[in-house]
């Protein structure tokens, strides 16, 4: 299958002051593809997404999106263009309520489809509970919240950071459920994860990071599971 060009990243390193985080990545994903990033911790795959919204350290390289240079906008800007991540931690508000966190995602991005009883539609739990603050929550009901509100912003491109990370495999298949929805839409999604199984159970293609580059990269069904794993860890 093909898709339609909408990302594309050239020759990408991320520095923090002295310590290079990635180098010299080239990535690209389509529109209604779905990328996995694996790699151990450390890897340099949130480094990567950051970098795509401006929020990581000093940036070098390229990143087109439709076409167009992603990096002359701000990162409010890149959020209005099309691209929204949910982060590693959530980063809720966790004064506000849960409707209040969602409907932060539909302020700041594009308007679409996607609107709060959407949300409420794919994860039930959070219309019982969208009066409660979101420090009142599951940590998996927390991670909805955060989904919803980056799915409120009505994405082309969906970055996904470690979304499964510390949560009961009952919820990770809840939120993964939504996934392969989302890319039937039409939009991008990269899925950053340490968890290879899941990442690559629902990817087109994947990415292997390693020390901050790309180690190995292809589609999950044609690589086997042993050249994977010495990639991931470098053996």
């Amino acid at each position: 299958m093909s898709f339609a060009p909408l990302l594309e990243v050239r020759n990408l390193n991320v520095f923090y002051d002295h310590f290079q985080a990635v180098r010299d990545v080239d990535l690209t994903v389509g529109a209604g593809e779905i990328v996995s990033i694996i790699g151990a911790n450390g890897a340099g795959k949130s480094s990567f997404l950051k970098a795509l919204v401006r929020q990581a350290g000093h940036s070098t390289g390229s990143a087109t999106f439709e076409g167009g240079n992603l990096w002359q906008y701000s990162t409010r800007g890149i959020v209005n263009l099309g691209v929204a991540l949910v982060p590693e931690g959530r980063k809720l508000f966790p004064s506000l309520t849960v409707q209040e966190n969602l409907s932060i995602g539909w302020e700041i991005g594009r308007k679409g489809d996607i609107a709060l009883d959407t949300v409420y539609e794919w994860f039930p739990v959070l219309y019982e509970r969208r009066r409660q603050h979101a420090r009142d929550l599951s940590g998996g009901q927390q991670q909805m919240v955060a989904l919803g509100r980056a799915l409120l912003a009505n994405p082309k491109l969906l970055l996904c950071d470690e979304i499964s990370l510390g949560l009961a495999p009952r919820v990770v298949g809840e939120l993964y459920a939504i996934i392969p929805v989302i890319r039937d839409r039409g939009v991008g999604v990269i899925l950053v994860e340490q968890d290879i199984a899941r990442s690559l159970a629902v990817a087109d293609r994947f990415y292997c990071f390693l020390e901050g580059e790309v180690s190995l990269s292809g589609k999950p069904g044609e690589i086997d599971r042993e050249s994977i794993m010495q990639h991931y860890f470098g053996t």
